[in-house]
């Protein structure tokens, strides 16, 4: 069976974009969902590492330095591996670049680490609209960092007027073809747009947040702490969260980071090679993609495991458990999407016919499959 993978989320921006403020959000929002923190401050002084210390659940804090500037990927590797170990029980790690690193580095060193217990889980830019121009022209390598997200989120939209943020929303439409750009306030953000949240109530009451003193304590690598409480959820709802000081007025005149989230359930097995030209080719503002697939091809019956993030690609083969009913289910979430069209476009790449795939039709699959050199 295929090894339960942690996805590994590169928050970036320049100074002032608001990648703290975001990151606070997603720990307090995270409805039991257990977050590794990497904080990459640039300087001797980590304020960004203590504003988080008190929410994050496991925390590394790399200070005076740039992650990004590692000679290799031992170090991070190093600090995934504290994170990522099975007896912490993370279910997502977010990494804070510094607002002087260059992301593309961070995702070569996820790429590239050994730890088969990882998985890239995207970048996410997050944009100052107010202070947009003024940081590009600062900052020309905007553009570039821009064009390489999987999903840019324009923060601090509500301080500037509507006819602004839709020409900004263009402009950077322009620089990220075909990536979601999602507008919001005080870094709120559906924690789901990201990573899959923990049901809250249902988990265990008894699990308390794991500290960075814990995974040091080398008495303590096998034991897992306690708490009793669980993060607060300030969700008003789907994609909508509330300013703080003002949770009971009428929303409508607010500005909401909203996302849509598409099921596609399929009893029928899905064409490898038609299945392969949607993802391929898929549509504008769908941003994530999870889920198995069930392919009836000879020597290829096993169940496929679907990740999918911006352009990144993986299929996890693994065996289908004994009496489990071989259907394909698929999350697709995304902004602005077409949720009938999307549908459309999947059921289109059912398999009607037993004998209308092959063995060569799953070639287009198999490329991304993890190799084991990967």
């Amino acid at each position: 069976m295929a090894t339960q993978q942690i996805p590994v989320v590169v928050l970036a921006g320049f100074l002032g974009s608001g990648k703290t403020t975001l990151l606070n959000h997603l720990l307090r929002a995270g409805d039991g969902t257990r977050i590794g923190a990497i904080v990459n401050d640039f300087g001797s002084i980590e304020i960004d590492a203590m504003t988080v210390a008190g929410q994050v659940d496991s925390m590394v804090s790399l200070g005076n330095g740039c992650l990004c500037c590692a000679v290799d990927t031992s170090e991070l590797d190093d600090y995934l591996e504290r994170l990522a170990r099975p007896a912490a029980r993370i279910d997502v790690i977010v990494i804070e670049a510094s607002g002087l690193a260059e992301p593309q580095e961070l995702i070569r060193m996820i790429l590239a680490s050994d730890n088969d217990r990882i998985v890239y889980g995207g970048l996410i830019e997050v944009v100052d609209a107010a202070e947009f121009d003024d940081t590009r022209a600062r900052h020309p390598e905007l553009d570039r960092h821009v064009a390489i997200a999987d999903l840019v989120v324009l923060n601090k939209a509500d301080r500037i007027e509507d006819e602004a943020r839709h020409e900004l929303i263009g402009r950077l439409a322009d620089l990220a073809p075909g990536r979601p750009v999602l507008c919001t306030a005080f870094g709120r953000i559906d924690p789901e747009m990201f990573f899959d949240r923990g049901p809250g109530e249902d988990r265990d009451a008894t699990v308390r947040q794991l500290s960075f003193e814990d995974l040091l304590r080398e008495a303590s690598a096998d034991r897992v702490p306690r708490r009793s409480e669980e993060a607060g959820d300030e969700r008003d709802h789907l994609g909508c969260y509330a300013c703080d000081h003002d949770h009971d007025h009428d929303h409508a005149g607010h500005l909401h980071a909203v996302y849509e989230s598409v099921e596609f359930v399929s009893s029928e097995p899905m064409h490898p090679r038609r299945l392969m030209e949607f993802l391929d080719s898929r549509p504008g503002g769908l941003y994530r993609i999870k889920g198995f697939v069930h392919f009836d091809v000879p020597q290829n019956r096993q169940k496929f495991v679907l990740h999918a993030v911006g352009n990144f690609l993986r299929f996890y083969p693994e065996p289908w458990a004994k009496g489990e009913e071989r259907t394909t289910q698929l999350v697709m979430i995304g902004s602005g999407i077409d949720a009938p069209a999307l549908r459309k476009e999947l059921e289109n790449c059912r398999q009607l016919v037993p004998e209308e795939a092959d063995e060569n039709s799953m070639w287009g699959v198999l490329r991304y499959v993890p190799s084991r050199e990967e």
